[in-house]
């Protein structure tokens, strides 16, 4: 039985969670080739000091490694945010053929919350996005992330 969008951003939302556990912004994707999820990742930022360490890029970069191409063709990319215009160049670039991403990023979203680069018009490559799926799940553990770090920062546990 094929899965549906909402089983592979289910997917996604568990490297989120794995993200959040560690510190790190709670953003998760994986990487979906022929029905199955070739690679997944979640943010790394904090955890290795670079700033290219967004979950999407990670998983690109990983997913290129499983089909040993750069080139993504065929494939669908799960994440849990809006994806920033690095990630969103990279899944250009990469030949992406699908997005997917649950709730918006009004701070860096690439797909219309602050810019729109995923639907102009591209001379190379143009992909199919899809948006808001499970967007509360996602932006409720955005939330709750932010929320937790306020705190910490108040009772002095961060600088």
């Amino acid at each position: 039985m094929p899965r549906s969008d909402e089983d592979f951003m289910r997917e996604a939302l568990l490297e989120a969670e794995a993200a959040f556990a560690i510190g790190e912004v709670p953003i998760g994707a994986v990487l979906v080739y022929k029905g199955e999820v070739i690679a997944r990742a979640h943010n790394l930022v904090e955890t290795g000091s670079d700033a290219t360490a967004h979950a999407e890029m990670l998983c690109l970069k990983k997913g290129a490694a499983a089909l040993g191409n750069w080139r993504l063709i065929g494939a669908t990319l799960y994440c849990t945010l809006e994806p920033c215009p690095m990630c969103a160049g990279a899944m250009i670039h990469s030949r992406l053929e699908r997005l997917v991403w649950g709730a918006p990023d009004v701070r860096c979203g690439a797909h219309g919350s602050w810019v729109n680069l995923l639907d102009a018009g591209h001379p190379i490559h143009q992909l199919s996005v899809t948006s808001g799926i499970l967007k509360d799940r996602s932006g409720d553990l955005m939330r709750a992330f932010f929320k937790q770090r306020r705190q910490e920062k108040e009772d002095g546990k961060i600088v």
